[in-house]
Parts: structure tokens; sequence; C-alpha cells
């Protein structure tokens, strides 16, 4: 037995290994395959930024005449090799050039072999190499700065949204939270995004219920608040989301422009945004290496199941995405220091015992993943128009954070879900976090449920009611992508064979080459 809700350590141990088992053949699918994403990414890796004046980045173009040139041998075998080849032969002094002369059609793309294919994968290592040397960098500076700076004074972070839609109005916001006390900035995406199949370019002040994710965009909000890191004396840290169509490549940027987290789930996509599965498995395993790389905490998205399906029925779901993100995670190279897995306050609170419920699952959660800093989710489904109810709804969410030790609070507002909250409203809700965490205190070193009561019995049900899901999902003939069709996971039924982005997956052709995940396999952060 272990922790305050007496797991055995024989159960916790076969759920790993059925997560590990279930998690398996994703991972070999993944490796088998490449998408559209992860070749852009590579390409932005290798140095390629920047859009024409249309605003169509030049990694879409690129990638689009390769594939115009070679047809069904381009992404099977990769972009590296015929990009640096062309290089290599003289077709351009960059790879920005040969973009700009290929989308103009002055350059013929061919499948190297033999000594010009050696001399291809070579230089394309190189450039990749840089690339990621350049991401080495900016996680260096985040050490250093939280050396010198310093870092939040306590744990769970606060953790607030900030999104406009318009940049620009979007920093002064951000770095006035951060002077009200959150420790962590998000900038939620401008809605669709995660749809598009390419990443917009430059500052952007157009995006509806959100701002657009854009390596400008990074930049700009990173020196902002490093600037009020400074003068606050701890660092803000800036999350944005890798997740979509675009994932790899984000996740790219994100390295680039030194984010600290980003929202990064392996269902997400599939479950509420219809993405084809395979595609996302493979963009979501890239973009996780790349996190790696650069120290980035990923956070989950287990918290969106309990706005479809009922939080006390489908808590195993939660816990089985979570061990299955935890798997795939540590596959790619993440350390527990770097999994924000997430979970959600979303219990119906006219339920009898629904506090106490609550904290069985935030519990679980805990001492399931002792080493994470867990992304706990305010109430967000049940939240109405009575403000004062909603209001001391999130103090209990808040209370809950506080008595089960979770380590990353995002901040609920008294009008979630209901209207696009006031900046008054983000100042009370930054307020009740303050005196909660305050009067609490470190109160989980004093909260011990009862062993027979109503916490740890849950607690102990809703584990084993996810190896019994899990177990059923090992027994599917295609395993967890069986599952995910069959509505397993927030009710969504998503078959393999389905969803956008489909027509940008190829399986990889025996001669693949992909110099950055060569790299990122090779030098595990």
């Amino acid at each position: 037995m272990s922790g305050k809700l007496g797991l055995p350590e024989e159960t916790v141990r076969r759920a790993r290994a059925l997560a590990a088992r279930v998690g398996e053949p994703v991972v070999e699918l993944a490796r088998a395959h490449t998408t559209v994403a992860v070749e852009r990414a590579t390409l932005r890796l290798g140095g390629l930024a920047g859009a024409d004046p249309d605003g169509t980045p030049w990694a879409n173009l690129l990638l689009d005449a390769v594939r115009a040139d070679l047809g069904d041998d381009a992404l099977p075998h990769g972009v590296a090799l015929p990009v640096w080849d062309a290089l290599v032969r003289g077709e351009a002094d960059d790879v920005g050039v040969l973009a700009q002369k290929a989308a103009a059609g002055s350059v013929r793309f061919r499948l190297p072999t033999g000594p010009d294919a050696e001399r291809a994968r070579a230089a394309a290592r190189q450039e990749v190499g840089r690339g990621l040397a350049r991401v080495d960098a900016r996680r260096a500076e985040r050490d250093h700065l939280l050396a010198t700076v310093g870092d939040a004074p306590r744990q769970p972070w606060i953790y607030l949204i900030v999104a406009t839609g318009d940049i620009h109005e979007d920093i002064p916001q951000a770095q006035a939270a951060a002077r009200e006390g959150a420790d962590v900035i998000a900038v939620i995406r401008s809605t669709g995004q995660s749809l598009l199949d390419y990443v917009p370019e430059g500052a952007t002040r157009e995006g509806f219920a959100g701002t657009y994710a854009t390596q400008e965009n990074f930049r700009l909000m990173r020196a902002a608040l490093d600037d009020t890191s400074r003068e606050l004396g701890r660092y803000v840290r800036l999350t944005n989301y890798a997740s979509g169509l675009c994932m790899p490549e984000i996740a790219v940027l994100a390295g680039l422009e030194r984010l600290d987290m980003m929202l990064n789930d392996s269902m997400y996509g599939i479950l509420f945004r219809d993405i084809n599965p395979v595609r996302t498995f493979v963009d979501q395993r890239f973009s996780r290496q790349v996190h790696a790389r650069a120290g980035i905490v990923i956070n989950t998205g287990e918290d969106n199941y309990l706005t479809t399906a009922d939080a006390i029925e489908a808590a195993h779901t939660v816990t089985t995405s979570q061990l299955l993100n935890e798997y795939f995670a540590r596959e790619a190279g993440l350390t527990d220091d770097l999994l924000g897995l997430g979970h959600a306050f979303e219990i119906d609170p006219t339920v009898p015992d629904s506090f106490r419920l609550e904290l069985a699952h935030a519990l679980l959660a805990r001492e399931l993943f002792p080493d994470a800093p867990l992304k706990w989710m305010p109430p967000t489904r049940h939240m109405t128009g009575d403000v004062f109810r909603g209001y001391l709804l999130d103090g209990f969410f808040n209370l809950a954070g506080a008595l089960t030790g979770q380590g990353i609070l995002l901040v609920g507002m008294m009008t979630e879900a209901v209207v696009t909250p006031f900046l008054s409203d983000r100042d009370l809700a930054l307020q009740n976090v303050r005196y909660v965490m305050e009067a609490a205190g470190r109160l989980h070193e004093d909260f011990h449920p009862a062993p027979d009561g109503v916490i740890v019995q849950r607690a102990h049900r809703v584990l084993d009611e996810s190896i019994d899901l899990m177990e059923r999902i090992s027994d599917h003939e295609h395993g967890l992508l069986d599952a995910i069709a069959d509505g397993t996971f927030g009710l969504m039924r998503r078959p393999a064979d389905g969803g956008r982005g489909l027509d940008g997956v190829a399986e990889r052709a025996p001669g693949y080459h992909n110099p950055a995940t060569e790299l990122l396999e090779e030098e595990p952060a």
C-alpha cells in the first residue's frame, strides 16, 4: 500500500503495464508513418521561415513543390533528401531562397541515390542540427532566468488565460495579470486555428475568441513577459497550443521562441476536432520529442471528456487517458516534471457528496503521478448565470486543489461559459485563488481521508474501472484505435480511416529519411 489512498502497488504497476500494452502498437504506428506537418516542421528546423506576399508559409509551398515533382514518392521518403539534394546541387544558397524559386517553378526536385543521397543526408542533418541547437539555447536561457530572476514562490502555479484576438492587446493584459499573481499566462488560439493546415505568419490582430498562434506572436509575448518577470522578481511562464493539424510545426516554433508549456494531448484533436487518429498520433509523437528537447511542460486535455460525458460515470476514462498520455510522453522522451496531466472539477454540484467525489478523483491523480505538475481545471459545465454560486463553486475548486497538492491551477471565473469575462471578473477570480491558497497554505500535508471512507473507496473503484477498461481495449483487434472509434472517450466516435488530415499521412518507405527524428531520438533531452 502507498500514499493517503492506500493504493496497492501491484495494482498501480498493472495499470501502467496495461497502458504500455495499449500504447505500444500506437507508437509503432507513429514510427511507421509521417505527415505533411512533420515534414514542414523539419523544414522549419532546417531554417525555413516566413510566408509569401499572400500569407502562405514557405514551408507549405516548398513541400507542395516537392510533392508536385515526386508525386506519391515524396511523403513516404521524406522532404529532407530532395530539398537538401537541390541545395547541394547549387539550386539556391539557402532553404529560404530555394522555397521562393520552387514556388516560382524554377526548381525541379528529385529523389537522390548513392553518393548524392549521402551528401544530401549530411547537409540536411547539419542544418536541422543547427535548428535544434537554437532550441537548446532557448532552454538554457530559461534555466538562466529561473536561476537569476527567480521562480514562482510556490505551487500550484496560478494559470490564467489571456486572449483578446489582438496580440498587442493581449500583452498589457498578460502583464497586468502577472502583477496580480498569475504565474502562467496562456494565450488561447483563435477559434478554428486547429483546423488550419498551415501556421499563420506575423503579428495578428484579428483572432476570434482567441489569438492566432504564430511565431511572431510567440516572440512578442515572450519578450513582454520577460520584462515583467524581471520587474516582479519571478519568472512568468508562457503557454500556447500545440494541437490540431499543425501540431509539430507549432511545437518547433514554441521551442525556438522559448515557450514554457504547450497544450498537447494525444487524443484531444481526434475526439473534439475530428482530426484523423493516425495523423494525430504521428504528429503528437514528433511534437512531444520536440517538447522534451525544449524542456516544455505539456498540458493534456482529459478535462474535456467531462464536458461531454458524465463526470462520475466517465471518471475512469480520465484516469485511463492520463496513463496513456504518460506512456506516450515518456516514450517520446518527456520526463515526469514535464507531464502536466489534465483533470477537472466537473461533477454536478447538486449530487450528494460531490465535493468528496471530486477530492477522490483529484487525489487519485496526484498519487498515481506524484512527480508530475498536474493541471487542475475549474468547473465549466455546471456554471450558470448565478455569479455568486459560480464564485463559491470556484472557491471549492481552489480548495480541492490545495487539499490534494495540484501543480498547475487554472483560474476559474464565475462567468465561465456564460459570457466573455470582464477584466474585473478576472481580478475577483485571482483574489479567490490568492485567498484560498494563502489561507489553506500547505493543507494537503494535514489532509488524510479515512481509510474506509467515501474518498478512498471511490478512488480505488475508479482505478479498478480504468484497469478493466484498458483490459477491454487491449482485447480489441486494433486496440486503442477501435476504442476511439467506439466512442470510449468523451462519447465521440472517430474511426481510424476518417477525419480531417488523412490525406496528409503516408507510410514511411524503406528509404525514408528525416534528420529531425534521427537527432531527437539519438540525443534525448
